[in-house]
């Protein structure tokens, strides 16, 4: 489904697993290539020692590059498209004392790369590193996520061999 950057903003802010866990989406650039999103510290995140679960760090991250990989690619002609997370790795550097932030930058380069794999072979994985920080500056967190993008109206050519 199509959406502007402040529908899916809205959506997102209310999504439970966002909204319970005080994650917080601060914008999304018009053209979907830049999310910033913040993790408030509450009752309702923190764990034993007092700091910032790591599960909530690591739900923040989840569906992010997805949902803007589909809404740049839908902008971009492909009208019905999956993607998904395929696999994450979190390092979990510093405990989280503080709010936390994630700024999620995507190269357009990348992005016409994976545009063209996609359209002559239907889908592609690309991985992203995700880094989160505290508000003094602080490396908390480093994330990878795969993920899997297809265009499911790419007609597999069974025909060829190869």
């Amino acid at each position: 489904m199509k959406f502007t950057p402040k529908q899916l903003k809205w959506i997102l802010r209310t999504y439970p697993p966002f909204f319970f866990q005080r994650i917080w989406v601060n914008k999304i650039h018009p053209d979907f290539m830049r999310i910033d999103v913040t993790i408030s510290k509450s009752f309702l995140n923190i764990n034993a020692n007092k700091t910032i679960f790591g599960g909530t760090i690591f739900s923040s991250l989840d569906p992010l590059h997805s949902i803007l990989l589909d809404q740049i690619f839908q902008a971009k002609g492909l009208s019905k498209t999956v993607a998904w997370l395929k696999s994450s790795q979190i390092s979990f550097l510093k405990p989280g004392t503080n709010k936390l932030k994630i700024s999620i930058r995507l190269i357009p380069e990348e992005i016409d790369e994976a545009l063209e794999i996609i359209k002559t072979r239907g889908k592609v994985i690309k991985t992203f590193q995700t880094d989160v920080y505290d508000l003094k500056g602080v490396l908390c967190a480093q994330a990878t996520n795969e993920v899997y993008i297809r265009d499911l109206n790419y007609i597999i050519d069974r025909t060829k061999k190869g």
